[in-house]
């Protein structure tokens, strides 16, 4: 395979906006300001440009950069733009807004905005004019108010991809990579949810993605229990011998390196770790929790099963802190250094 570097030239990162009243324009701004010391691809923002020169301004920052002297934002017609421009300062490809976006205070009116930009991301993907798709963070409840109808950004993915796609999300931060079988639902319907198939479906796509995206060859993938302790020999629950154990089985038939049930409270400290590449969890907050502490501010959701890269980072809107240019971009920088790596991955492959 041919070397792979972050300046290979590819089609540009789409970014979208995200929810507009959010943090999402401000860590674009700042991961833009960081792309050289993180080696960044060229990407550009979908968004309205007098949004994104809003927040630079309440921010305090100036709209041009020193080293180019030219306007940031930059207004691009065309993906392909951003790459010339990139180092003058951030691409916008403009998605106008129904109403001047306030900071913190949802509007129902820019719904259809924060939907288009999607859109519109994911068909520059699927044209070949961009290359991955990253996503900065929506506010569900604001969109299903609008008519939304996905249960999620991921769904919705699956569906702009022509559906017929299994989408299945890993997370990621330093130190720990897990993938949660069942996730937006509430705990009682998650556990009832639960299959064999279901597992197989999702640790198969996962030990692909970690093979063919991220190198991992053979990825190792250890199989958390539902029940506390694994279900302690039956003691505890039957959802590992009559659910989990047949999934492991037919995963090693399939010659996947797969081990587990393990015990979910047990299976995250350091020296557990070391011990496998992913960890297929059984519920949101399985695979959440620990996540979220060993990385709160840098974790990534690595979308797996579609036909096109997508990222994102592994947080929300923050509508508490927008405005104050407090929010952290680390998150969205490591999406897009995850977007860059996999898209080049996929572009070299034989």
């Amino acid at each position: 395979m041919a070397e792979i570097s972050s300046r290979t030239r590819l089609a540009p990162i789409a970014m979208t906006m995200g929810e507009p009243a959010g943090i999402g324009v401000e860590i674009a701004l700042k991961t833009w300001a960081r792309r050289a010391f993180y080696d960044l691809p060229p990407f550009y923002l979908l968004a309205d440009p007098d949004h994104v020169r809003a927040v630079a301004k309440s921010l305090g920052w100036a709209l041009t950069d020193a080293d180019a002297g030219m306007p940031s934002p930059i207004e691009i017609s065309a993906p392909a733009e951003a790459l010339d421009s990139f180092e003058m300062g951030l691409p916008v490809f403009t998605q106008p807004l129904a109403n001047k976006a306030k900071p913190g205070v949802l509007d129902r009116a820019n719904a259809a905005a924060v939907l288009g930009a999607i859109e519109t991301a994911v068909s520059h993907v699927r044209a070949g004019a961009a290359s991955a798709v990253v996503t900065n963070p929506i506010q569900k409840s604001i969109l299903h108010a609008a008519g939304f109808e996905h249960p999620g950004h991921t769904e919705y993915l699956a569906a702009l991809c022509g559906g017929g796609f299994l989408p299945v999300m890993m997370l990621s931060c330093p130190g720990l990579k897990a993938v949660p079988v069942t996730i937006h639902l509430p705990l009682e319907e998650a556990v009832a949810s639960l299959t064999t198939n279901l597992i197989v479906e999702q640790a198969t796509i996962t030990a692909a993605a970690l093979d063919r995206d991220l190198g991992y060859s053979p990825p190792r993938l250890a199989i958390a229990g539902l029940n506390p302790h694994a279900g302690e020999a039956g003691d505890l629950g039957s959802a590992e011998a009559e659910i989990i154990q047949p999934a492991i089985d037919q995963l090693r038939a399939l010659g996947i390196d797969v081990t587990g049930p393990m015990a979910p409270d047990s299976m995250f400290h350091q020296a557990a770790r070391q011990s496998y590449d992913v960890a297929i969890c059984m519920y949101h907050d399985q695979a959440l929790i620990p996540v979220k502490t060993l990385g709160f501010d840098s974790g990534v959701n690595i979308t797996m099963g579609l036909p096109i890269v997508r990222t994102s980072p592994d947080h929300g809107t923050a509508l508490d802190i927008a405005g104050q240019g407090r929010a952290n971009s680390l998150g969205l920088i490591s999406a897009v250094a995850f977007a860059g790596l996999i898209a080049r991955r996929r572009a070299l492959a034989p």
